[in-house]
This record gives structure tokens, C-alpha cells and sequence, in this order.
């Protein structure tokens, strides 16, 4: 249960001045995007924890013969003369000129009501008028100043004044004093930060940072660097620490067991690979092995850059857990890459003799029915599946090892319901071919260790990575005709248009119906909206040579391996971040010929997206690829939007907080030493934090086991 104390945080917006039914509708979806649905509401955090993004500065006051070319400023004058348009012609702005003795001021309004003109600027009467300064025809004028008050009113008005992000329908001033509004209902709560280190640093309380936040005295009071904004992003790390630490503390909790395997398995696996093994993937197993066999629960991370082989040390940690006599399942985040593996294990397993089966949404009736069965008797060792892994009716005999492919897709929650299948003493491995910076690391995966795989296996060769302009999109077709000739296959990944599959699949329908024009018969058509089939269908005739260029949305980003493939066109690549660049670049070379790719950019091209294709054509990294990603980005953004195991901060930036999260882990890990169940006065204050970062499913682990 939620502490009384934070009760009023946690209540509705809609009863502050100017927050109607409408307002507060469109507040929920901007505000708390994660949660949006038709009955989301605001709630009074979410403006709280609404952080200005920057600020005006109101404080220049020049008379008007001293007034700049731009900038804001604030004026104190008198009113001389109303000049309103001409009856029917709305074009015509409302003039209201305005004078300090100096000089002459204009203040214009568009599409203006005079009644509310003449009310906010009665004639004679001294006014302070705030707001941006521009020119025309020689002449100072101010179009809809932000403010226009009565001496009283300025001293009142803040002369440094928040500026927030806002979304459509949501203006600047009506934000702000509900915000402000907000601040009135906060509650005097508890330190649950070390006295000792808060005074360290000079952090404010809580509170007082907020409302330093919301009401900044100073143009620096804002800033990366200000005391009060790094004390909240120390709170917001610090709660994300400790609910990581406490998730890892009950999940080590249960009781483990060993699966230390007997290595016959794993020896027929090894030879059946047409390659040997990295020397990291070598050191990858045994770190595995060791967790496996040391009777506590294994959480470990696997993190591997793209093509580094990271599935066959999956399969072989699988092997183990099937040689100690239990079942083994993966789960990835597509049926795509489901359906890929499944194909490609089933090789290797047929091999060593390990019973493989698929599980997805497409499994159905009596074809389902049989899998099930075969699963529950323990007929089946391994399992390879969607998220159709955590339903109900999945029934496994003896689970012993669960591996999670391309784990930012999928949440804490869907991570403890799979292995809740197995009485929660399984193991688990989890897999990321998107390189993570370790501060991001951190943040999403902080309950784990971790092994890297950072090379490529042996033949692999380096990638041919060029920046190309749109305008030469013809060469670029020329050039593929000539792969194509030669037997060569290519993809051809379309723009991501915006935050909206159906516009990025007619992008992707245009590029498909030109390129198949010009090469008959041999150009597929991959997106997320077809049916299973049919993408299996033109995926397996690529695969096998029948088509010669697939052309596709973001949808082959994951996992897809057509060693066949030699070359990519990405169009629109400025528009992609980093990661996902890298991310896609990886689906080319991975036989043993010469690879290429080539990004296509729209002119002009800002200063972030030039410094990102620089960088791919600098490096194959993908873990200095991430690092760069993190600095150009943030952390928002850098595994995408739709994804929804990461924890988007509202307070902290790791590109500038970086420092601030290995702190908050040692933290967390020896408050939790201390005083494991948080029952001392700071624990019961830190159980504050947590409820009041919304990490309420941590606290529900207080009182497991």
C-alpha cells in the first residue's frame, strides 16, 4: 500500500483551476505516454515532475530609443493610441502604440479581440509588456507580447520564467500555472539520502529542489550542472538502483540448483559448427558454465555486437541444462527471428540429438496441442518461442534454463513471468546485439553480470560503409544491377517516416512497386503488417536466391542472417539513430565475401545526423558506436521509442548523469547490506522513494520469501 503521506501526489489534476475534462485527457497521453489509454488521467507528479527544458529571462529592461535588434525584453510604458484594423479586413493586424517618453513602441495582435485588447491596455494607463522584439519598416514593435501587466501584477511576475516542452492544444502559461498549482500540494517528506553525502555535494531537500526547478532564480538554475536538477536525478537513479538490487536479491533468494552438465552435448555441438569458436565466445561459455553449475540462480547478461555469436553460445549454455536432465527455452522478440532460429538450431540439434520445437501465436488447435503435450512430458528438451511462451496453458516438465534474446523488447514483468514457469529457481540468460554503453547497462540490466562478445568470428571481413546523397539514388540502382548480375543479393531498407507503421509501410510500398519495375521478378516486399506466412514466403525465396533484393521496413533490424546478403541501401539513413543504423548494417556481412552499405541522405543535413554517418563509416564498433549514440542522443531515445524494457528517465540524463549512476548502484547494494528488508529510518524513507518513482513492484519484494 501506497504511503498516506504521498496520497496527495498520486491524486488527480483535474481538480486544479483551468484543468477541465478535455485538458486533463490531453495532459494524460503527453504526460504519461507509457500508461495512455482512453481512461488515463494526469495526476499531480506528472506535473510535478514536469521539468522546464529551459527559460526566458525577462530581466533586461532598455527604454525604447535603447531597444536591440532581437532578443526579449521587458518595457515599462504608457498607452498613447489604439489603432484597430479596418472593419471586415482580419488580415490587418490590431496596433496598440505605446510610449516611455523615449520613443514609440507598437505592440500587434492577429486575429485580435478588442474588447480583450482595450481591457488588458486601457488608454493613458502604465503598463510592463514583456515579450520578443522585432522590426518593421525601422520601427521597435512586439507581436502578442507574453505579458502585459499592471505594476501591482509585475511585482508578482517572475523575471526569469520556466519555458516546458508542450504538445498540441497545451499552451506555455496554462502549463505553467497548473504546475504551479502542483507545487502547492507537495507534502514535507522524509531524507532518505545520507545526510552526510547530500552535504557533500550542497544538494537541496527534495522539495526545495523541485521548486528550484519550477521557479529558478537564476538563468544557470536550470542547468545540467545545477544543484538542485542533480539532486533529483540523483533520487531517480538511486530508486531505479534499488529496485534492480532488490529484484536481483529475490530472484538469487530462491533456491538455486546445479546444472553443471556433462559436456557430451555440448562436444557434438562444437563439432558440427562450420567454424570454431572466438576466443571470447570460449570465455563467454565458461563464465556461463561456472553461474550453471554453482548451485545459486544464474543472471547474467550476454552482450554482443552484431554477428559476434551470441545464438551458439546460447545454444550451447541450453546444451548444458539438457545434458543435467532439464529443458532449456528461448525466447525472442519476433516471429521472424523465432521461425530463423528454430531453422537454424534445429541443424545443429539434429546433430547432437536434442528435441527441438517452435512456439508462436501461429501454432494453433491440434498442431499447438501436440507441442504442448510433448513439452509437458519432457519429450521436448528445447523450446523456441515469441512472448506465446508466458501463457497459462505452457506447461514445462522441468525448466531449468531460460535465455532472452533482445532483451530491451521486452519488460522486468515479462522476464519474471516466464521464469515463474519453473517455480522461479531457473536460470536465465539474457541477450542484446544492440551494444549498450555501461551507464545504460546499468540502468536497464543492473540485476545481472555480464560476459561481452567483441569480436567477429575468423574470415569475417570489414564492411564497406559509404555516405551517399539522394540525388545519386540512380547510381546506386545502376551499381546494384551489377551485384544483382553477378548473383549477389541486397536489401533495401525504406525511411522511418515517423512514429507510425502505416506511414512507413507506404513508404515502403512506393520504394517496392519502382524497384520492381525495374527488376522484374527478382524484388520482394517485407513489413510488420503482413501475415506469418507470407513473410516466411518471400523471406525463405530470398533466402534461397529466387529474389535477388528484399526490400523492407525496420522490420529485419533483429536477427535476420541471409549470409548471401552483400550489400544494404538504407534510405533516409539520417533519419535513423545510431544504434539501429549499426543494428542494420549487421545484417550484411556475415559470409565470407565483400560487404557494403550504403546510407542515403536527404540534403541538407544537420550537424547531429553529419556526426552520426561519420561515425559509421569510421567504425564497426558497435560498443564506441553506442557510447557516441548516448552523447548525440540521450538516453530516450537510444533503443528506440517502442520499446519497452527501458526505463526513460524523467530527471536524470545519462549523457550527463553518467557519473551519478555508479554511485546510486554501490549505494543501493549497501543500504540493502545493511538493512536488506529497509525497516531503519532511512530504509523507511527509501521505501518513500520508491513508491514515489512508481517502483511499487520492488516494494511488493520487501515482503516475498
Amino acid at each position: 500500500m501506497r504511503p498516506p503521506l504521498l496520497n496527495p501526489l498520486f491524486a488527480g489534476a483535474s481538480g486544479l483551476k483551468g484543468i477541465g475534462e478535455k485538458l486533463d485527457r490531453l495532459l494524460a497521453q503527453f504526460l504519461r505516454p507509457a500508461h495512455a489509454t482512453a481512461g488515463t488521467t494526469t495526476r499531480i507528479i506528472d506535473l510535478l515532475f514536469h521539468l522546464p527544458s529551459g527559460l526566458v529571462d525577462r530581466r533586461f529592461r532598455p527604454s525604447i530609443a535603447e531597444l536591440p535588434r532581437e532578443g526579449v525584453v521587458t518595457v515599462e510604458a504608457r498607452v498613447m493610441r489604439h489603432r484597430p484594423p479596418p472593419p471586415m479586413n482580419r488580415k490587418v493586424p490590431y496596433r496598440v502604440d505605446v510610449s516611455d517618453g523615449t520613443g514609440v513602441l507598437s505592440l500587434v495582435f492577429f486575429h485580435a479581440y478588442a474588447d480583450s485588447i482595450r481591457r488588458a491596455l486601457p488608454d493613458g494607463e502604465t503598463r510592463f509588456i514583456s515579450g520578443k522584439i522585432d522590426w518593421f519598416n525601422a520601427e521597435p514593435q512586439i507581436a502578442h507580447p507574453d505579458h502585459v501587466v499592471s505594476a501591482e501584477e509585475f511585482g508578482r511576475m517572475p523575471l526569469i520564467e520556466p519555458v516546458y516542452p508542450l504538445t498540441e492544444g497545451v499552451s506555455g502559461k496554462l502549463l505553467a500555472k497548473a504546475i504551479a498549482q502542483a507545487l502547492e500540494k507537495l507534502p514535507d517528506l522524509p531524507e532518505w539520502q545520507d545526510p552526510a553525502f547530500l552535504q557533500r555535494h550542497g544538494w537541496p531537500s527534495f522539495g526545495a529542489a523541485l521548486r528550484a526547478l519550477h521557479h529558478p532564480e537564476t538563468p544557470s538554475a536550470i542547468g545540467p550542472e545545477a544543484l538542485a536538477r542533480r539532486r533529483l536525478a540523483y533520487d531517480e537513479l538511486l530508486s531505479n538502483q534499488l529496485a534492480l538490487s532488490l529484484v536481483r536479491a529475490n530472484m538469487k533468494r530462491a533456491q538455486g540448483r546445479s546444472l553443471p552438465g556433462t559436456g557430451d552435448l555440448r562436444r557434438r555441438l562444437i563439432a558440427a559448427l562450420p567454424y570454431s569458436l572466438t576466443m571470447a565466445q570460449t570465455e563467454a561459455i565458461a563464465e556461463i558454465l561456472r553461474d550453471m553449475g554453482s548451485g545459486e540462480r544464474m543472471l547474467r547478461l550476454l552482450q554482443g555486437d552484431v554477428g559476434s555469436g551470441k545464438t551458439v553460445v546460447a545454444l550451447l549454455a541450453l546444451a548444458a541444462a539438457v545434458e543435467s536432465g532439464a529443458q532449456g527455452a528461448l525466447m525472442v522478440p519476433t516471429e521472424i527471428l523465432a521461425r530463423q532460429h528454430h531453422a537454424t538450431l534445429s541443424r545443429l540439434c539434429g546433430a547432437a540429438g536434442i528435441s527441438i520445437a517452435l512456439l508462436t501465436g501461429r501454432e494453433k488447435g491440434k498442431a499447438r496441442e501436440e507441442i504442448l503435450a510433448r513439452l509437458a512430458a519432457g519429450e521436448t528438451q528445447l523450446l523456441i518461442g515469441t512472448h506465446a511462451l508466458f501463457q497459462a496453458d505452457v506447461h514445462f516438465r522441468d525448466l531449468g534454463l531460460v535465455v532472452i534474446d533482445e532483451q530491451h523488447r521486452f519488460g522486468v514483468h515479462q522476464r519474471l513471468a516466464l521464469q515463474a514457469k519453473a517455480g522461479g529457481a531457473t536460470d536465465l540468460l539474457v541477450m542484446t546485439a544492440t551494444p549498450i554503453p555501461r551507464t545504460l547497462a546499468l540502468t536497464v540490466y543492473g540485476d545481472m553480470d555480464v560476459s561481452k562478445l567483441t569480436e567477429k568470428p575468423a574470415g569475417r571481413l570489414p564492411i564497406d560503409t559509404r555516405v551517399i546523397p539522394m540525388s545519386r539514388m540512380e547510381e546506386v540502382i545502376e551499381g546494384l544491377s551489377r551485384a544483382m548480375a553477378q548473383g549477389n543479393r541486397a536489401y533495401w531498407v525504406c525511411p522511418l517516416v515517423e512514429e507510425s507503421e502505416a506511414v512507413d509501410l507506404a513508404a515502403a510500398e512506393e520504394r517496392f512497386l519502382a524497384l520492381a519495375a525495374r527488376f522484374n521478378g527478382k524484388v520482394g516486399l517485407v513489413h510488420g503488417r503482413m501475415k506469418g506466412p507470407d513473410k516466411d514466403r518471400v523471406m525463405a525465396e530470398f533466402k534461397d536466391g529466387t529474389l535477388s533484393l528484399l526490400v523492407s521496413t525496420t522490420v529485419i533490424e533483429v536477427g535476420v542472417d541471409v549470409p548471401e546478403a552483400t550489400a544494404i541501401v538504407i534510405e533516409n539513413a539520417e533519419r535513423f539513430g545510431l544504434a539501429q543504423l549499426h543494428q542494420l548494417r549487421g545484417r550484411v556481412g556475415r559470409g565470407s565475401g565483400k560487404s557494403s552499405c550504403l546510407l542515403l541522405y536527404q540534403e541538407p543535413l544537420g550537424e547531429t545526423a553529419k556526426a552520426r554517418l561519420s561515425i559509421m563509416c569510421e567504425t564497426e564498433d558497435g560498443f564506441r558506436i553506442a557510447e557516441e549514440d548516448l552523447r548525440l542522443r540521450g538516453a530516450g531515445e537510444m533503443l528506440g521509442t517502442r520499446q519497452s524494457g527501458l526505463p526513460l528517465f524523467r530527471m536524470a540524463d545519462l549523457s550527463v548523469d553518467g557519473d551519478l549512476l555508479a554511485t546510486a548502484r554501490d549505494d543501493a547494494q549497501l543500504v540493502l547490506i545493511r538493512d536488506p528488508k529497509l525497516l531503519s529510518p532511512r530504509g523507511e524513507a527509501l521505501r518513500i522513494l520508491l513508491y514515489l518513482f512508481e517502483r511499487d513492484e520492488a516494494i511488493r519484494l520487501l515482503s516475498a520469501g
